[in-house]
């Protein structure tokens, strides 16, 4: 099994777009068991996969989301025989939701932003520990996690969990910026944490077209930098207003008439596999 999060210090590059369509891939392609799992407080993952009515329901039937992991909120048990007792929610009873037979979502919750939880009280490896026991009931063989665009002790939970960390980038001057304070701080959690995650890319996304000005001077600056110019994937996300939609509609990039967008997901795909 490999864990994998995805990560990048700025916002709409794209990294939502990426997650979801992998873990489509990797299931209804690949036929790979693949678990998703929302850590971001926005949860613009969980909202590709549920409308609103859908998540408002699954909400009020009581499922289980990414806060079930975290809360320490114990529910009060009335029974007749024992009286009133505390009942503790255990890791293995937290139950991920089951798109397919091949991908699984834990849902994101926004109630993430109210809890307190301070980096170094522990809680940030519950995640990790959820991860394993619950893999070894359902067997994934790949565990995808979509984290916030902010360093967090959600990000730091999703880094400790995982094996690999991947990096959706734009190709524009700013979306540069963050990508070495995204690296410093990778480096500060591993040696914080004695972790021995590893960087498995970059991918570039939204891409206009690969003979634009601003695509190649993007590659062109990475590939100056020797932290990552072996780490490039060949094959990018193209920028398509269909892809837009089909997300607002709960669909993916295989679902789409664009012959492109798809052959290049294929590659992306067939490249993480290779370098994992």
């Amino acid at each position: 099994m490999h864990t994998i999060c995805l990560i990048n210090m700025k916002g709409g590059v794209g990294k939502t777009t990426l997650t979801i369509n992998l873990a489509d891939f990797l299931s209804r392609r690949e036929k790979n068991k693949v678990l998703l799992i929302d850590i971001d407080p926005q949860f613009n993952t969980t909202q590709c996969l549920f409308n609103g009515e859908e998540y408002v329901k699954y909400l009020r039937d009581e499922k289980d989301t990414i806060l079930k992991i975290f809360d320490d909120n114990v529910k009060r048990k009335i029974s007749t025989v024992k009286g009133t007792t505390n009942e503790e929610t255990e890791l293995k009873d937290v139950k991920p939701y089951k798109i397919s037979n091949f991908l699984h979502i834990l849902p994101g919750n926004l109630e993430l932003f109210k809890l307190e939880m301070a980096s170094g009280s522990g809680k940030e490896n519950k995640l990790k520990q959820y991860i394993e026991e619950i893999s070894a009931v359902e067997n994934y063989d790949y565990v995808l996690i979509d984290t916030p665009p902010t360093p967090s002790v959600w990000m730091t939970s999703a880094l400790i969990a995982s094996d690999f960390y991947l990096i959706p980038v734009k190709p524009d001057p700013m979306s540069f910026i963050g990508i070495d304070l995204l690296e410093n701080i990778v480096e500060q959690k591993k040696d914080a944490y004695n972790l021995s995650i590893k960087c498995v890319g970059l991918i570039f996304t939204m891409v206009e077209r690969d003979d634009s000005i601003v695509y190649q001077n993007a590659l062109r600056n990475v590939r100056k930098d020797k932290k990552w110019k072996d780490l490039i994937f060949s094959k990018y996300i193209p920028k398509r207003t269909e892809i837009a939609k089909l997300q607002l509609e709960k669909k993916f990039i295989l679902d789409s008439e664009d012959a492109t967008a798809k052959s290049s997901m294929s590659s992306i795909v067939k490249e993480l596999k290779d370098r994992l």
